[in-house]
């Protein structure tokens, strides 16, 4: 099934076909229909805010939001993402309706969308995610602010400038002049923005599912109607008023830039707010129906449709909106059902609901706009490019977007991204240091043809005949960098010196090969490679070599793996272990933990036995050190998941498959004893064929591989009988996973819970399956709604 087609509708079991009186089940889900109208909640009224803070006419924000509810949801890539007017477009239409009017800006809408159909047929969409974070992140907070400070004029009685440093030097006379009836209904609708979704008890949790916009929003005008206040409110003309696209009219390279921007804002929002959605929807718990990876292509083609359809018909620009996608996804939703319903829920209320809707004051809608655009600075994002050295972007792009305008701003913080990137890669510190007669030349950065003079110098400090260690931390060297050391280390040695190279030399990539001294074997490497690592080392004795292989890993351990964790060792000896994951597999040599799980010192608490079995509770069985385990980690260390990983051709699984010897000399080895645990799953596959796990994609190969998958099923059910997991588990501070790995083909598998029964799923190089952590990092479009 393509990554983009609504999901399947469930169907009833093979086994019990509906009666002729039956009643059919409904094309849409409960749980779509309970989602949409969480959604639209969240959309009408942000929809009027925003149409209200661009200054198009407030039809157009429910035009907006009603066709990318439809349009965009049914034609979209991402089944889940919500599309609509976004505050992340509010400056850029703005502006627009400022220099062009109405009706051109819904025109530029419609080429806009054309640009993104053109986009999505050259299949560029993932190119769209090139854009450097930080750029992203200063875009939406430069809009925010921009949002933010033209909306407080609103709030305090009066109207915004058409830019922000007009709007900040009107302030001091805007607060000089307040409305005491506007003032008061935006602060009211600030004030249950933010003690709405911290109400306490069980009724504040229940209370909570009522969107806090639609409360802050409901409650102001009934207040305002209550109190009888004169103040500004909603006005709604008559749909038969309502203005349309017309001809573009304007200086044919200012339309062509409104154009441009306009498609980067939709697009780039769009499709960050798509791998958002990816993420959200593979970090839901429970057991929901599958829903497929984004067609990033066809959301391009989707949201471009929607543009069209929202220009044509007088409305905002379209994109995903970040806020209504989260609440659409945390509701339940499982098809794109949920989307186009909320998108009729519109399209109701915007025929229906017009005498409601015209007593909003217009300073409620103000307040929520201007709160959408504060949390559009997310103090998230800012550690986060403050962590990865980025601030210089970051600020370069939100000034610029605050200053001159999304699109100039947007290029300002690439071209600084580009230029940091440069001076990151030219930048190379060099640094010379002799101890105990060792000279050191430590060089941090990328080693290039700039940073040879420097390097040079450095190591003409190296005292004729010494022993000099060059550590190279980098990743790359070019061809004059390679010469200039490849030299220097040959005329060094032929001068009775000795040199040697360490470092991230394993990663280094050069114009040709180097003669390195130090080893370049990773932790999983056989042993019988590392014989290169040891040129000078003496043959060992005839049945001596295990031991003396052993001394050698160990000597290479402690020469070039020792230093890069000793730091973290050190901070794990002081602090004790704290895993996340219990981790029981097989103790088959060939199955290494840390290599499959790409995980650490102190990520995992690894537990391995003969066939990764789980003795029953309860049993005599002479052994409880792998129950012992369980509890220790359950109960002691609070690991927060249990991992069962079988592997193929697993040597206990062949033995239960084996022909077992019932004859009364066949010994009662521990080995025999300890492989009882495992007949349970034995008996497993003797039931019901239909109900066995199987891999997605292909069917096993022999009847061991089947039994490995079923062992590992069964092995989740001892562990459920355990107290300890049942404990964790009932609280709901424990999750079981199943996995399989293909030794030959180094390929991993995680069990997941299909319409079909117990699939063990392939992972690939990017994770969507539903066994990834409860928390999905949100990108860059998450903070605007």
């Amino acid at each position: 099934m393509p990554a983009c087609a609504p999901p399947h509708t469930p169907q009833p079991h093979a086994s019990h076909s509906p009666s002729p009186g039956r009643r059919r089940r409904l094309p849409v889900a409960g749980a779509d229909v309970s989602a949409s109208l969480a959604v639209f909640l969240i959309a009408l009224p942000l929809s009027l805010g925003i149409a209200l803070a661009t200054g198009a006419p407030l039809q157009a924000g429910l035009v907006a939001a009603a066709v990318g509810g439809v349009v965009a949801g049914r034609l979209g890539g991402c089944p889940l993402q919500v599309s609509g007017p976004a505050a992340g477009l509010t400056v850029v239409t703005a502006d627009l309706i400022h220099r062009y009017g109405w009706r051109t800006t819904c025109a530029i809408t419609v080429l806009a969308g054309f640009a993104q159909l053109g986009l999505g047929c050259l299949r560029v969409a993932r190119g769209a995610l090139a854009v450097s974070p930080a750029v992203v992140h200063g875009m939406l907070a430069g809009i925010g602010i921009t949002i933010a400070v033209a909306q407080l004029h609103i709030v305090l009685g009066g109207s915004p400038d058409s830019s922000v440093l007009a709007n900040l030097r009107a302030l001091p006379a805007q607060l000089a002049h307040l409305h005491p009836a506007a003032v008061s209904m935006s602060a009211l609708t600030l004030a249950l923005l933010l003690v709405w979704p911290r109400l306490p008890g069980r009724a504040g949790r229940l209370l909570r599912g009522v969107p806090a916009a639609l409360v802050a929003v409901a409650g102001s005008t009934a207040t305002a109607t209550a109190t009888g206040l004169t103040l500004p409110r909603v006005d709604l003309p008559s749909w038969r008023s309502h203005a349309l696209a017309a001809l573009p009219e304007g200086p044919a390279l200012g339309l062509a830039a409104a154009v441009l921007t306009t498609t980067l804002v939709c697009s780039v929002q769009s499709l960050l707010g798509a791998v958002a959605v990816d993420k959200l929807v593979a970090g839901r718990p429970g057991p929901l129906p599958r829903v497929g990876r984004s067609d990033l292509d066809r959301e391009l083609l989707g949201q471009g449709a929607a543009n069209i359809v929202s220009g044509a018909l007088g409305g905002l620009p379209v994109a995903g909106v970040a806020v209504r996608s989260t609440a659409n996804v945390n509701s339940g939703a499982v098809s794109r059902n949920s989307t186009m319903l909320h998108g009729v829920l519109v399209v109701v209320a915007a025929l229906l609901m017009v005498p409601a809707l015209e007593e909003i004051p217009l300073a409620s809608l103000a307040a929520l706009v201007m709160a959408v655009g504060i949390q559009m600075v997310s103090l998230h994002h800012i550690r986060t490019v403050t962590r990865h050295r980025e601030v210089p972007v970051y600020a370069a792009t939100t000034l610029g977007v605050v200053l001159l305008g999304v699109l100039q701003g947007v290029l300002l913080g690439v071209a600084m991204a580009v230029a940091l990137a440069l001076n990151r890669l030219a930048r190379t510190r060099i640094t010379h240091e002799e101890k105990e007669g060792v000279h050191h030349v430590h060089v941090r950065g990328q080693l290039t043809f700039l940073a040879v003079p420097r390097l040079s110098r450095a190591l003409h400090l190296v005292s004729q005949g010494a022993h000099a260690v060059v550590e190279l931390d980098g990743s790359f060297m070019d061809h004059a960098a390679y010469e200039s050391l490849h030299d220097w280390r040959s005329a060094h040695i032929a001068r009775g010196g000795t040199a040697e190279l360490s470092g991230r030399r394993g990663g280094i990539r050069t114009a040709g090969p180097i003669p390195y001294a130090g080893c370049r074997c990773r932790p999983w490497t056989p042993w019988r490679n590392h014989q290169f690592c040891f040129p000078g080392a003496v043959a060992a004795p005839a049945g001596r070599e295990p031991g003396r292989e052993l001394a050698r890993g160990i000597s290479s351990f402690q020469r070039n793996t020792a230093p890069l964790v000793r730091g973290e060792l050190a901070r794990l000896a002081r602090e004790g272990q704290q895993p996340a994951q219990l981790f029981l597999t097989c103790a088959d040599s060939r199955l290494v933990t840390s290599m499959i799980t790409a995980s650490g010192p102190g990520d995992l608490f690894v537990v391995r036995n003969v066939g990764n079995l789980v003795p029953p509770p309860g049993e005599e069985h002479g052994d409880d050190s792998v129950a012992a385990a369980v509890e220790y980690a359950v109960d002691v260390l609070g690991v927060r998941s249990i991992t069962v990983c079988g592997h193929s051709g697993c040597g206990a699984m062949q033995a239960l498959t084996a022909p077992r010897d019932t004859g009364g000399d066949a010994p009662d080895t521990s080995l025999r004893r300890w492989l009882r645990h495992g007949r349970p799953s034995l008996a497993r596959m003797a039931g019901d064929r239909r109900a066995l796990p199987r891999l997605a994609g292909r069917a096993p190969v022999d009847a061991v591989e089947q039994l490995c998958l079923i062992n590992v099923v069964q092995q989740l059910e001892h562990l459920r009988a355990h107290g300890p997991v049942a404990r964790a588990l009932a609280k709901g501070e424990l999750e079981l996973h199943g996995m399989y790995f293909h030794v030959g083909e180094a390929q991993a598998y995680l069990l997941a819970q299909t319409e079909e029964g117990e699939v063990f799923e392939e992972v690939t190089g990017s994770v969507t399956g539903r066994v990834s952590a409860k928390k999905a990092e949100s990108t860059a479009c998450e903070s605007a709604p």
